[in-house]
Parts: structure tokens; C-alpha cells; sequence
């Protein structure tokens, strides 16, 4: 099992000189449910090298185990030293690609011709693609062969509008991803602010928020398995 995990270059939240980027559950989170299930596991970001972390999900509150593991696993480290980039990546040397959240990407990866074209190739190899908490909102360019909207009349989840209100962030994200999605044609769920919610439409994998992690990366080895 071939897995890509897809991660952010932008390290700026807005205009308000705070920093952002990947938020670290979301990769760790993942990261060991695919390792341990034997996966030859590849990081990419658009610009290459190490990918800016959130160093708010590095804070003891959103510490966990895996987060833990990760920050003292040297091989790992190394790793997201080194992603490769984006524009070097044939979806055909893999066989799923994981997008984890964080908000840096909404500005870059939501945008980016490189991570939309991949997206849509992955979806027309038949390929399952997983994303979660932010990162639903990369989907946002991304259409189906006809032109039409990926997500349109599609079952999915994301980082919800009462969680970026909660976070405070709901006037400087570039978008919210509940609203865009919604406004695609998408059927957005979800469940209580930070509780463990995953959906499963066919070969798209989406979960709500960091809490949400494992679950999504699981959902996606249960598919591929299939």
C-alpha cells in the first residue's frame, strides 16, 4: 500500500501576523494508522522541504499520544524535513492520497492547480481520497470529467462553521469550509463541535476536525481493502 499525504506550505494566518500551517494530529494521526498497517508512506507540499507547522496544535491541550510519538520518532521528523513537492507527484505511484487540515490550507492548496489536477486524477483512477477537518475545502475547484462540481450531491464533512467560530477564526479564513461546501451542492453532516464524525461516499473519505483523524485515515484503509 502506497500512500501520499498531501500537507500545506503556508505559514500565515491572514493579515493578523499569527502563524499557521498543518495541524499536527492531523498528520500524526494518520500517519501511524497507515505505518502501522505496513504503508509505504510519501509527504508532499507544494513548495517541498519542511512544511510549516500550527504551533498552536503543538501546545499540551492538543497533545495526543500519536502527536507525542511523532515528535519523538526521528525517522518521521526527517521525513517531513524533506517532503517532496507538489509538482513532482504522479498519482499513478500510489494508491490513495490523505489531505490533512490545518488552515493553511485554505490558502494554498484550495488554489493550487497541482494539488487539483492530482485530486482529479486520483478520482479518475478510481482511487479513494481522504481528507479531513479543513482540508475538505481543497475540494473546493475540484470537478468531476463534466465540469460539474467533485462534491456536488456528494456526502461529506469538514471543519464546521460553529468550530471556526469557536476558534475565532470565522473572519480570517479566506472561506468557510462548511458554507463553500454547502454552497457546491454538497451534503454536508456533522456532529457536536469536536466530536468524532467520518463520512464515506464511495471512494471520497471526510472527517470533521482533528479529533476525527484516525477514524478518516481507518475509513480509507477499509476502502481500499474493499
Amino acid at each position: 500500500m502506497k500512500v501520499l499525504i498531501v500537507l500545506t506550505s503556508h505559514d500565515t494566518l491572514g493579515d493578523t501576523r499569527r502563524k499557521t500551517g498543518f495541524w499536527l494530529e492531523e498528520l500524526a494521526a494518520p500517519y501511524y494508522v497507515f505505518k502501522d498497517a505496513g504503508a509505504e508512506i510519501t509527504l508532499a507540499s507544494p513548495k517541498g522541504g519542511q512544511p510549516p507547522l500550527d504551533p498552536k496544535s503543538d501546545e499540551p491541550m492538543f497533545q495526543t499520544d500519536l502527536t507525542r510519538r511523532f515528535t519523538a520518532d526521528e525517522a518521521a521528523k526527517a521525513q517531513l524535513a524533506e517532503t517532496v513537492r507538489l509538482d513532482s507527484i504522479d498519482q499513478k505511484d500510489f494508491d490513495t492520497v490523505f489531505y490533512p487540515g490545518g488552515h493553511g490550507p485554505l490558502w494554498d492548496l484550495a488554489a493550487d492547480r497541482n494539488s487539483i489536477g492530482l485530486i482529479e486524477s486520483f478520482v479518475r483512477a478510481g482511487k479513494p481520497i481522504a481528507l479531513v477537518c479543513h482540508a475538505p475545502g481543497v475540494l473546493r475547484h475540484v470537478t468531476n470529467p463534466d465540469g460539474t462540481p467533485l462534491v456536488q450531491g456528494r456526502s461529506l464533512t469538514g471543519f464546521t462553521n460553529s468550530e471556526e467560530e469557536a476558534v475565532g477564526l470565522t473572519k480570517v479564513v479566506p472561506f468557510l469550509v462548511e458554507d463553500e461546501l454547502i454552497g457546491l451542492g454538497a451534503l454536508f453532516s456533522k456532529v457536536q463541535d469536536w466530536g468524532v464524525h467520518t463520512v464515506v461516499d464511495g471512494q471520497l473519505i471526510t472527517g470533521q476536525n482533528p479529533a476525527s483523524s484516525s477514524e478518516a485515515a481507518e475509513a480509507l484503509i477499509a476502502v481500499l481493502a474493499r
